[in-house]
């Protein structure tokens, strides 16, 4: 673009105002800003390779050259992140966190301490505050963690459930009971 006018001013910093309207600033530490000829458009490219853009609608997107991380902040608050390895973070204004990994593993942080995650294949693991964890595998089994067992329900309506001592029960639909001992002995089953 063809300069309309050049300004050095006595700190090193130089301005130069394009025919088309744009502003170029060059600071002395290697440091230049464009201000585009909206007046509203700004990118600034740092010495170290990181830029910082903000648009005409408040959206700041700012690049780390190092870690080659994007991170865009959008004037209703939402972040994102866009790391290297393929990484996505959002951060909603309400404090909820959605983690999309490389391996399109997506995990929802929720503000009241909760904890979701989709995996590929289907399965879905929720953590609760307590801790207790629910697991529901794509084939519909699913799967109850607490700190006093472990519990399995199956489609068919088959529940088995390990406690701590290792002691575990199977329910079976046709309302039988097994009971096995820590060492896997039979200590009660109720054949129907």
């Amino acid at each position: 673009e063809e300069i309309q006018r050049e300004t050095a001013y006595p700190d090193g910093k130089v301005e130069k105002v394009l025919k088309n309207g744009c502003h170029l600033i060059f600071f002395p530490n290697g440091t230049w800003k464009k201000v585009g000829s909206d007046g509203k458009t700004v990118t600034i490219t740092f010495f170290n390779g990181d830029v910082k853009q903000i648009m005409p609608d408040q959206t700041v997107v700012y690049y780390y050259a190092d870690a080659q991380t994007t991170h865009t902040t959008y004037s209703d608050g939402l972040e994102v992140l866009q790391f290297s390895n393929g990484q996505i973070e959002k951060h909603y204004p309400d404090g909820k966190k959605e983690i999309t990994f490389p391996d399109q593993t997506i995990k929802n942080l929720f503000t009241d301490g909760q904890e979701e995650s989709i995996f590929p294949d289907g399965t879905i693991v929720r953590v609760q505050r307590d801790g207790s964890k629910t697991i529901e595998f794509n084939n519909g089994q699913r799967e109850l963690h607490t700190s006093q067992f472990k519990r399995r329900e199956y489609p068919d309506g088959t529940v088995k459930t390990v406690y701590m001592n290792g002691q575990q029960e199977t329910k079976y639909v046709s309302g039988r009971v097994r009971v096995k001992d820590k060492d896997g002995n039979i200590i009660m089953d109720t054949k129907l």
